[in-house]
């Protein structure tokens, strides 16, 4: 890999911010395109992010399904690719398609240039560079987000956010309340219970819907992919009958079916939940779930039905921001809740040349979402280059 820049043409580069698997997917696809791509990677190696995602994490999409543009990932990772894999995948990607990647450079913040066509890059070291256009793969998980909620500030027990998790032997042996029942909560939950946690609780605010990774061999992203494009009603009245035959009834044990549909819970931002033991662990009482928390209170955490527990640990599974406002906030290219307002080929009104990929979580999975975006992107820019 290069760690310093150098010009080989006498054009400006493509820069890409993020040296994940967005970003290297849209620098493959752009080298293959003829147009040169300088990947900006603001830690000292590619897959930041999956560097440090917790031990027991594996892609919940299929291998065959997940392969970034010019490079399959091996089947000796297996259907499901754990976190080490992913990492060793997109090291070899960067390395078989010669990318261009300088490590340990952060860009602050993004600009038109004088010119009015090219983008003016301001980044670590009062490095000022310039581009002709400029793709932000800075990832969907970017900043982590603690609960917003009263008593935070004072709240003296032990908290962590999800993104610090890495096993369950740092809490073997103590009560655990993890909060947020998303992929990231639930999956914790069960590593919690089965790693020897004395006791877990799961913290739910809004009852997830969840689905199995594979039914008879049927991966669930499969079904995503197929469904996508159906009227959402359709899809979840299917969702519905699905979770019926596959999802025991956990309402006894705190769990209760969601009252409102799959994909329509999909298209407001939240993805089902992937069973990889929550539901086993749920049934025999491992994982306890408990009502929403309200509020901090010293040592304590209050729940919504007004009661008060004291955990040994608290790990909020609470997402995160897409940390996009320093860098790009002040071109008008952000939702009210800090989102690209167009991602993939397309380029904002107001901004043309800057490109987002990796800011959506479809169900059809962001490996090869972003696969297919990265093509799309490239080809734009090589019509726009060779215009």
């Amino acid at each position: 890999m290069d760690h310093t820049p150098h010009d080989r043409s006498t054009g400006h580069p493509v820069y890409v911010i993020g040296g994940g698997p967005g970003g290297l997917a849209v620098a493959a696809t752009l080298r293959e395109q003829g147009v040169r791509a300088v990947v900006l990677e603001k830690s000292d190696a590619v897959g930041a992010s999956w560097r440090s995602h917790y031990d027991r994490l594996r892609l919940h999409t299929t291998r065959r399904l997940s392969a970034l543009p010019g490079l399959p990932i091996p089947r000796s990772f297996g259907r499901w690719v754990a976190r080490a894999d992913v990492v060793r995948y997109l090291e070899k990607y960067a390395d078989v398609h010669a990318l261009e990647i300088v490590t340990g450079v952060e860009v602050f913040r993004v600009e038109r240039a004088e010119d009015g066509e090219s983008w003016l890059l301001h980044a670590t070291g009062g490095r000022r560079l310039t581009g002709s256009a400029v793709v932000v793969a800075t990832g969907y998980n970017h900043t982590p987000r603690l609960p917003d909620r009263p008593g935070l500030d004072a709240y003296t027990g032990d908290l962590a956010h999800a993104s610090a998790y890495r096993d369950p032997a740092p809490y073997a042996g103590r009560d655990v309340l993890v909060i947020g029942a998303g992929n990231t909560g639930a999956e914790i939950a069960a590593d919690l219970a089965e790693g020897g946690a004395a006791r877990v609780r799961l913290a739910v605010r809004t009852v997830p819907h969840i689905v199995r990774r594979s039914t008879a061999g049927w991966p669930a992203q499969r079904t995503g992919i197929l469904v996508r494009r159906l009227p959402v009603g359709l899809v979840d009245r299917m969702g519905a009958v699905m979770c019926r035959i596959s999802v025991p009834d956990l309402s006894e044990r705190g769990l209760p079916r969601p009252d409102t549909g799959l994909y329509s819970r999909v298209r407001e931002g939240a993805v089902p939940v992937q069973d990889v033991g929550l539901i086993d662990a749920v049934r025999t009482g491992k994982v306890e779930i408990v009502g929403a928390v309200e509020s901090f209170d010293g040592d304590g955490v209050v729940l919504a039905d007004g009661s008060r527990i004291t955990p040994d640990a608290v790990i909020a599974a609470t997402g995160y921001r897409r940390g996009l406002e320093p860098l790009v906030g002040h071109l008008g290219v952000l939702d009210e809740r800090g989102r690209p307002v167009v991602h993939g080929a397309r380029t904002p009104r107001e901004a043309p040349g800057l490109y987002f990929t990796g800011y959506t979580n479809p169900i059809s999975g962001m490996f090869r979402e972003m696969a297919i975006d990265a093509r799309k992107i490239a080809r734009r820019i090589a019509k726009a280059a060779a215009r």
